[in-house]
């Protein structure tokens, strides 16, 4: 899961230039990076909170010099954004928060997919805002949403009551990020993408360490290669490969590049933590990827 910006509305589905090779090699570059965030997270020694702290604090300093080196002026805040920013750094700390507790707590699958629920959460909102019922195709995501995470989390209890525990705190952070999305849907017109970055972090990461603190996480690690290396994958190679690559691709290839990242969290969750996925396990990941993509493209 990333702190992804989108283009404003009018710039939806047409990406700005032909993708080059460095683009599509940037665009699975930042998923796969951000697909083994969950690794570093279940392997720290600190609480799972706390090491969503020390991603989002260790990466400020970077984000303010990769920003000002793309001629943004991080802290020439409109009024507005000043309000936004603050309660969108809170929703992503608490989607952050939820996220990182649900993958201590369940397959690694499972909580990269949800976590990703987001689109379907803004989906799902247009709807309510607009007093609209959904056409064929929206019926179809949604029904496959369902279904798919209905398969999933039913097999995850069968694993035990924990895990269902962790599925539900996965989903949760998926309704944090969309809150975030929406907070922030304003602000990207007039902040840059480093700045946003930047901005949010700094608004987050003091969220989460109080989490952390209430929870009574463990919160300086004693091994800092987990805690490096998800700041370092998740939060500057991801998350900057991402930035990078967006705009050059429509909200379609997006969502397919973004179900990479639930299949390397399977892939490894079962060659390092003997998570094993079953037919029934695959074919519930398929169900909510089709509907993550379809729900991309129609809220991109």
């Amino acid at each position: 899961m990333s702190v992804t910006t989108r283009p404003a509305a009018s710039d939806a589905g047409k990406p700005a230039g032909e993708p080059l090779l460095r683009h599509w090699a940037a665009l699975l570059l930042g998923n796969v990076a951000l697909a083994l965030g969950p690794w570093a997270v279940r392997v720290a020694d600190t609480g799972p909170v706390s090491a969503g702290f020390w991603r989002l604090a260790l990466a400020v300093p970077f984000l303010f010099l990769f920003a000002r080196a793309s001629g943004e002026k991080v802290f020439a805040i409109p009024r507005k954004a000043a309000i936004l920013v603050p309660v969108a750094g809170i929703a992503f700390a608490l989607d952050l928060a939820s996220w990182h507790i649900g993958i201590a707590q369940t397959r690694l699958g499972n909580a990269t997919l949800f976590g990703n629920s987001g689109s379907l959460v803004l989906l799902v909102s247009g709807f309510v805002l607009a007093r609209a019922w959904p056409g064929g195709r929206e019926w179809l995501a949604l029904v496959s949403a369902f279904l798919g995470a209905g398969i999933l989390m039913g097999r995850s209890l069968e694993i035990s009551a924990a895990t269902l525990v962790g599925d539900v705190f996965a989903l949760v952070a998926g309704l944090f990020y969309a809150v975030y999305l929406l907070v922030l849907h304003d602000a990207r017109k007039a902040l840059g993408s480093w700045s946003l970055l930047t901005l949010v972090c700094i608004a987050g990461a003091p969220v989460l360490l109080l989490i952390a603190l209430v929870l009574g996480e463990p919160v300086w690690p004693r091994d800092w290669t987990p805690i490096v290396a998800l700041f370092i994958g998740s939060q500057l190679i991801g998350q900057g490969a991402l930035v990078y690559a967006l705009r050059h691709f429509t909200p379609l290839v997006i969502g397919l590049a973004l179900l990479t990242q639930p299949a390397i969290a399977a892939i490894y969750g079962f060659l390092q933590f003997g998570e094993v996925l079953g037919a029934m396990d695959i074919a519930g990941m398929v169900l909510v990827g089709i509907a993550l993509v379809f729900a991309r493209v129609r809220t991109a």
